[in-house]
């Protein structure tokens, strides 16, 4: 049971980037389909920069710069993937669900040229230091086992999502940021900037989103990549209807859906079953949407302006 906890948790995590990173991109109005591809392009960003980085050191690693040239990288290719997206739906005016459906088949490509040209020992070797645990965590039994044998990326998600729902909601800059999602012509017309806060809100939600990609990478695959990443994108964009917009609470829903997905590796069933099992969070999530949509209330509701491109002279 501690096992199939722990790998739920570390699987969670990974979705949770991606889904906290979403939710910022969503509380401005943007709905971005393109977060599978931006997934991919942030973890095939970690994969370069490591291998750069153990190229350039002759394979002799620092512990410290292994883990964060790779992270800073992973997080500059996702937010310039939500630049092109911005680009293309605040400046350009572009189908919101078009661009990112664009941006998930393109960020699929890009991942998979950028990591065909490189040796995966040079960007593998440095996983060992994105799994290192807390070092007394062996000496707490299960209570060691359970909370503290994780590496960095699953305490940075777990970070990353009660600072950004403390942001939204306890902060002035939280506060203009779902005054541009529900509407923003009112926020156009308080002197907020809407552009300005779709941009920021798209780019720093991507480039987190991107860590996602490299934590199922880095942490959850030991550092060998796996042509799945878009598929768990996908499961992020569930998740944040299933945490009704609240990055907080993704951190248990996290858990949850990694739990449904691991679930068939620890069950002797045949292959249908297993697939069933990975099936349940998009089935969930249906369940979710059609409660929160009877119920209508309005906190559990998306931002109103949501997927809907804003046209300042209509003001």
């Amino acid at each position: 049971m501690i096992a199939f906890l722990v790998s739920a948790i570390r699987f969670g995590m990974t979705l949770l980037f991606g889904s906290t990173g979403e939710t910022i991109t969503e509380k401005s109005g943007h709905l971005n389909l393109g977060i599978p591809g931006t997934m991919c392009v942030g973890a095939a960003s970690g994969c370069v920069a490591a291998s750069l980085y153990y190229t350039a050191a002759s394979g002799n690693l620092n512990p410290v710069l292994a883990v964060l040239i790779p992270l800073l990288a992973t997080f500059a290719g996702g937010a310039l993937m939500g630049l092109i997206y911005s680009f293309m739906t605040v400046t350009l005016r572009a189908n919101q669900n078009v661009t990112g459906l664009v941006l998930t088949t393109l960020g699929v490509g890009i991942s998979d040229y950028m990591v065909a040209g490189i040796e995966p020992h040079t960007y593998s070797s440095a996983s060992i230091f994105f799994t290192t645990s807390l070092p007394f965590a062996k000496h707490l039994g299960w209570f060691g086992e359970l909370f503290l044998s994780y590496g960095i990326m699953i305490y940075l998600a777990i970070v990353i999502a009660i600072v950004s729902s403390l942001v939204l909601n306890k902060t002035k800059l939280g506060l203009h940021l779902r005054a541009v999602g529900e509407s923003p012509a009112t926020a156009d017309a308080a002197g907020i900037n809407v552009t300005a806060y779709r941009y920021g809100a798209t780019c720093i939600g991507c480039g987190i989103a991107g860590l996602g990609g490299l934590t199922f990478v880095m942490d959850y695959m030991l550092g060998n990549w796996e042509y799945v990443i878009d598929s768990i994108g996908w499961l992020a964009v569930a998740l944040v209807i299933f945490t009704v917009w609240r990055p907080n609470f993704g951190i248990l829903c996290s858990i949850i859906f990694g739990a449904f997905y691991v679930a068939s590796s620890y069950l002797n069933i045949d292959l249908a079953a297993k697939a069933l099992f990975k099936m349940l969070p998009y089935v969930v999530t249906t369940i979710v949407l059609i409660i929160i949509s009877m119920m209508n209330r309005k906190e559990d509701q998306p931002p109103a302006s949501l997927g809907l491109n804003y046209y300042r002279e209509e003001r």
